[in-house]
C-alpha cells in the first residue's frame, strides 16, 4: 500500500505501509540504532514524533514481552529501508507488524531512509504528516505545516502515569491513603520517589538490582507529596517534549532541591537545569542513537552513551554555582551538570541503556552514595 512522507518545506519521500492504511502527524527524526527498536518504540521520549532508523533491515528478530521500555508505543509512526516480517529469535513472541497493528501505529518500509536522514542533518528536524490515503502531496505539506510541532507543547501530561505505583519487577498500583506507609514498609536500602515525566522501565529495574524501593509518582504531584512519604532520594525521568513548557514540574524540583538528593535524566536534567536558573533550545536535530561519545570532564574519560533527546541546556545560561559535568564529543554540547552545594546532578543522556552501551550505568551508584551521605 502507497504512502506519502510529506514535510512541512516540501521535501516529498514515498514508500509502502506493512501495517494497513493510516495517517500520522509528528516531527520526523532518525534514530541510528543498530538493534533496540522495541525499547525505542515504547521509550515515551518519542512521543509526538515520526523515527525514521538508519540502521536498513528493521523487524528480523520480532518482539517480545520483556523488551518492552513501558505499557505502550509512543511515537506516531515508524519508517524503515526494509521490514521482514519472517523474524529469528527464541525470544520473540510474534513479529513487528503486528505489535504495531496492535498498537494502532503506522509502519511504512521501502522509504530511502539514508535520504531521509540526509535531508533532516541539512535541514533539520520538522513536522511532518505520513498518509496512505491522500494522494496529492502538496496538501500533506500543507497539513504538515498546520500541525503544532513540540516547541512550546506539554506531551508529559500524555504519558506520564495517573496515580502512584510501587515498582516490583512490574508496576504495583497503590491508593492514596497506603501511599506513604506501604513505601516506608517496603524492604531496600534507600527509597527513591520517581518522578514520571515518561520513564523507562529499565531504570527501575537498575535501581531495584540495586537494592533500592521505587515509588513512582504522576508528573504533577507537588513536591510536598512526595516528600511526606520521606523519600531518600528524588529521580527526575526522561520524557517528550519542550522542557520550557513544564513550568508546574519545574516549580515542583525547585521545591525538592536541598531537601533531597536529586538525580535527572534526559528531559530530568533539563528540567533541574530550568529548575537551577539555566535555559534550554532546540537542537538542529536532535541526538537519538546508541552511539554518542561523551567526556566526564572531571576525569577525561570517554563513554558510548545512548541519548534520545531534542533539546539541550544552553551552556552560557547556567548560573554561578552549578558546574558542567559531561559534554558531547559530537557538538560541545551540555550532557551533564551538578550543583556545588546542593545534593542534585543530572545527565542529557541515558545512563539505563536499553537499547545501548551500559557504560553510565555508574551514575546510579553514584546517586546511591550522594543518598547515602544525605542519610548519614
Amino acid at each position: 500500500m502507497k504512502a506519502i512522507i510529506a514535510l512541512e518545506d516540501g521535501r516529498i519521500f514515498e514508500g509502502r505501509s506493512f501495517t494497513g492504511p493510516g495517517e500520522a502527524v509528528g516531527e520526523i527524526v532518525f534514530n541510528t540504532s543498530m538493534t533496540g527498536y522495541q525499547e525505542i518504540l515504547t521509550d515515551p521520549s518519542y512521543r509526538g514524533q515520526i523515527v525514521t532508523m538508519t540502521y536498513p533491515l528493521i523487524g528480523n528478530y520480532g518482539v517480545n514481552d520483556e523488551d518492552e521500555e513501558s505499557s505502550e508505543i509512543h511515537l506516531s509512526a515508524f519508517v524503515v529501508r526494509e521490514y521482514e516480517e519472517a523474524y529469528s529469535n527464541w525470544r520473540a513472541k510474534t513479529n513487528l507488524r503486528e505489535y504495531l497493528q496492535r498498537h494502532s501505529i503506522l509502519g511504512i518500509e521501502q522509504v530511502d531512509t539514508r535520504a531521509v536522514t540526509r535531508h533532516i542533518r541539512v535541514a533539520g528536524a520538522m513536522k511532518a504528516v505520513i498518509s496512505t490515503e491522500v494522494d496529492d502531496p502538496q496538501a500533506l505539506v500543507a497539513r504538515a505545516k498546520e500541525s503544532p510541532g513540540l516547541i512550546g507543547r506539554d506531551l508529559v501530561k500524555e504519558v506520564s502515569c495517573t496515580r502512584p505505583y510501587l515498582w516490583k519487577k512490574r508496576p504495583v498500583p497503590l491508593d492514596g491513603e497506603e501511599i506513604a506507609d506501604v513505601f516506608r514498609s517496603e524492604p531496600g536500602d534507600f527509597k527513591v520517589a520517581v518522578l514520571d515525566c515518561g520513564l523507562k522501565y529499565n531504570q527501575l529495574r537498575i535501581f531495584e538490582k540495586l537494592g533500592c524501593t521505587s515509588l513512582v509518582f504522576p508528573h504533577d504531584t507537588p513536591a510536598e507529596a512526595m516528600l511526606e512519604c520521606d523519600p531518600d532520594g528524588i529521580f527526575l525521568s526522561n520524557g517528550p517534549g519542550d522542557p520550557a513548557a513544564l513550568s508546574t514540574i519545574i516549580e515542583t524540583v525547585r521545591g525538592l532541591l536541598g531537601r533531597r538528593p536529586v538525580f535527572g535524566i534526559c528531559l530530568g536534567h533539563q528540567v533541574l537545569s530550568l529548575a537551577l536558573g539555566a535555559k534550554t533550545y532546540k537542537l538542529k536535530f536532535g541526538h537519538r542513537g546508541a552511539n554518542q561519545p561523551v567526556k566526564e570532564l572531571a576525569t577525561g574519560k570517554i563513554e558510548i552513551t545512548s541519548q534520545n533527546h531534542g533539546f539541550a541546556v544552553d551552556e552560557q545560561s547556567i548560573p554561578e554555582g552549578v558546574e558542567v559535568t559531561h559534554i558531547n564529543l559530537n557538538d560541545t554540547t551540555v550532557e551533564g551538570i551538578k550543583h556545588a552545594e546542593i545534593p542534585a546532578f543530572s545527565v542529557q543522556y541515558h545512563p539505563e541503556n536499553a537499547p545501548g552501551p551500559h557504560d553510565a550505568e555508574y551514575l546510579f551508584d553514584r546517586f546511591i552514595q550522594m543518598m547515602a551521605e544525605y542519610k548519614s
